[in-house]
């Protein structure tokens, strides 16, 4: 597993430079205004010691009104922003993500319970995610249309150009709080839009840092606003607002697709669940997978859409995957996730912990048996391996959103590959094998949005199009993709005389 290395006086530090934050009173921005009243205020809570990191309003109705009018009032000023300008601020705020990465990883960190490795590396992708995006901002283009084709277009000329689309709503989770926001942010400023965002009522911190990031950088007051509150407040009232005409929303198919509902004729990107599955042949070289999966099972304590949760690995080396896979698993860090060699930190939230105990428990009593783990302690859950695990059981069918996963043993690969392919979920699948032909089977038969090759199926970087199919989604993200989610096809005819 890839190591970033510190010194105890490097954490030290940072545990000196996090208490500087403590109990600090936070805002949100709405209508070129950081505002720090609300309907109540909300603690933002460590997860791991139960620290008050800071208090953020809940925004009221009224106020989330007033964040959707600024963002529609902005509109204009930014759809005939120069393509050029959306670029330079995109730029710039890369260049002081980068600037800032280790303050936005403690950030990141003390929030949401994410080891200090992958939090850095978070704080690096997000970095990138802007670049791309400011990338993309120059190239945004149509095509010409060969009206002639038709009859009745002799003598005309056709192109169309791509125009974004109004106010966009960005609703975020707590597992990537600043480079999936980042990835509906970046975009809409790319293609010209406006923002309301609504982060995690868990991580709301970083999101506020990723504005003061934005408003430093260039970005118009109004054209972003941010709002903090629960989803079944402030996330209906921001999602049914007719002002708003695109929802980028990542988080669970339950509340996918109640927005989904709710959201009447907008365009909707929907990144939802998955039961990540992983097909590993006979002739796939184990000291490559082994800490493939080790890290695709378990950073952010599983806490992430494509976390491997189901490894089916053929017969003739599933003995030695196995005994290999379990011992890396029991070699895991499990800790205080800013201590430098952490490699599992807490659950979000005891309540999670509790879950992912009682989906454990009801796979045991239905057969499964647990080889490492099944321990949970306050809102720390061990590390966990199953096997005997059967497809109906939750821990296969379901998403369990923590740090477990199940070890299935198979005889035909495409059989393994059906086996795959059984579940409701459809974001990314991996297969590890030498021969082409398989993999390309896999290719033509996993029905996911993304294929990974002797490679991890949680593996992505920031300007691929990454979404799902079934419940895992709509449409794709990634910088040129969101772009082309953002904004709407506009036809031009000309009538030559």
């Amino acid at each position: 597993m890839r190591q970033w290395r510190y010194s105890r006086m490097h954490c030290a530090r940072l545990w000196d430079e996090l208490e500087e934050i403590m109990a600090q009173a936070y805002s949100m921005y709405i209508d070129g205004e950081w505002v720090s009243e609300g309907a109540r205020q909300i603690e933002v809570i460590n997860p791991y010691n139960g620290q008050v990191l800071g208090t953020v309003p809940e925004a009221t109705e009224e106020q989330v009104r007033k964040a959707v009018g600024a963002a529609y009032e902005a509109f204009g000023e930014m759809a005939s922003m120069p393509a050029y300008r959306r670029a330079e601020i995109l730029a710039r705020a890369s260049q002081m993500i980068a600037e800032r990465e280790e303050e936005f990883a403690r950030t990141i960190a003390a929030e949401s319970g994410k080891a200090w490795r992958y939090a850095l590396g978070e704080a690096r992708r997000a970095k990138q995610t802007f670049l791309f995006a400011a990338e993309q901002a120059k190239d945004i283009t149509g095509e010409t249309v060969p009206m002639d084709a038709a009859v009745r277009g002799v003598g005309h000329i056709g192109f169309y150009i791509r125009v974004p689309v109004g106010v966009v709503a960005a609703i975020s989770p707590f597992n990537f709080p600043l480079n999936l926001l980042a990835h509906k942010v970046a975009p809409a400023i790319a293609a010209g839009c406006t923002v309301v965002a609504k982060p995690a009522t868990a991580t709301p911190i970083t999101a506020i840092k990723m504005f003061e990031v934005l408003l430093d950088a260039g970005v118009p007051p109004g054209a972003i606003n941010l709002v903090i509150g629960r989803g079944s407040t402030v996330g209906n009232w921001l999602v049914s607002d007719e002002r708003v005409a695109k929802i980028s929303f990542t988080g669970s198919p339950d509340v996918g697709r109640a927005i989904v509902a709710r959201a009447g004729l907008k365009k909707v990107t929907m990144e939802l669940g998955n039961n990540t599955a992983i097909v590993i042949e006979p002739d796939a070289d184990l000291s490559d997978v082994i800490p493939v999966c080790l890290v695709g099972g378990y950073a952010n304590t599983g806490q992430v859409c494509i976390s491997i949760q189901r490894i089916y690995v053929h017969r003739d080396i599933y003995d030695e995957f196995k005994e290999r896979f379990v011992e890396g698993v029991r070699n895991l860090k499990v800790g205080d996730p800013l201590e430098e060699d952490t490699d599992v930190g807490p659950l979000i939230a005891e309540t999670e912990a509790i879950r992912v105990e009682s989906w454990v428990n009801e796979a045991v009593k239905q057969g499964a048996r647990v080889l490492v783990g099944g321990v949970r302690d306050g809102i720390m859950y061990q590390p966990t391996v199953l096997e005997n695990v059967t497809p109906d059981m939750k821990v296969m069918r379901q998403e369990i959103f923590g740090p477990v996963v199940c070890l299935i043993p198979y005889d035909d690969f495409d059989r393994a590959l059906d086996m795959v392919n059984d579940s409701k979920y459809g974001l990314q699948a991996g297969v590890y094998t030498q021969d082409i032909n398989k993999a390309m089977r896999a290719v033509q038969k996993l029905n996911v949005g993304g294929v990974t090759i002797n490679e991890s199926p949680t593996f992505r970087v920031d300007q691929m199009p990454y979404g799902g199919v079934k419940e895992s989604g709509l449409g794709r993200e990634g910088p040129k993709f969101a772009i082309e989610e953002m904004t709407t096809v506009k036809m031009v005819v000309i009538k030559v005389k």
